[in-house]
């Protein structure tokens, strides 16, 4: 087996350490030693932390673009489409969770990197919400605002599906079985909520 080359075992470990812990808290220093490098080897592919940051963001935001629009080329309509679309992103939060981890860190308050992010994927949320209003249109969907009604279930599925701190504080299990239960659930609601 070939080994991985030296700047993407770096930008793995720094997806990793974002994902889970934040930009604030992540240092050269720690992940150069989780690697078994020299910090300057990190620097030599990356010019500083927020250059490192912002490379993490571009591949994150690539593999995101690229679930969704997998996911939206199937042809599905209405709530199938959504509900497609629910059941990858909590797929992708159980296999990489600091990939979303990084999405949760990037859009807080503040962030000097959300409008990179959002360079990256805003023709795919330009898309789903022209694909939410031809639902509606069609009659397929429940009529309401496609902007709102995006943002609404952008934040509630990333939120079911990374915040694990409240979950445990709600008494919820983080559990892969829990979390099944929690998207059918999510979907159940969706389904009610979007009907027509």
């Amino acid at each position: 087996m070939a080994e991985t080359p030296t700047r993407e075992r770096i930008l793995d470990a720094a997806l990793a350490a974002y994902g889970s812990t934040g930009f604030a808290a992540t240092s050269l220093d720690a992940l150069a030693d989780q690697l078994g490098l020299r910090k300057q080897t990190i620097l030599y592919y990356f010019s500083s932390k927020q250059a490192l940051f912002d490379a993490v963001v571009d591949e994150a935001a690539a593999d995101l673009v690229k679930v969704f629009d997998t996911e939206s080329s199937r042809g599905l309509s209405g709530i199938d489409q959504v509900e497609a679309i629910v059941r990858h992103v909590f797929r992708l939060a159980v296999r990489r969770p600091e990939l979303l981890g990084l999405v949760r860190e990037v859009t807080r308050p503040g962030s000097v990197t959300a409008e990179r992010l959002a360079g990256h994927v805003s023709p795919s949320f330009d898309q789903a919400r022209d694909f939410l209003q031809r639902e509606m249109d069609a009659g397929r969907l429940r009529s309401s605002d496609p902007s709102m009604l995006l943002l609404s279930l952008y934040s509630t599925v990333v939120g079911v599906a990374t915040e694990l701190e409240v979950q445990r504080a709600l008494g919820l299990s983080p559990s892969l079985r829990a979390t099944v239960a929690r998207r059918q659930e999510l979907i159940r609601f969706l389904r009610a909520a979007l009907a027509p």
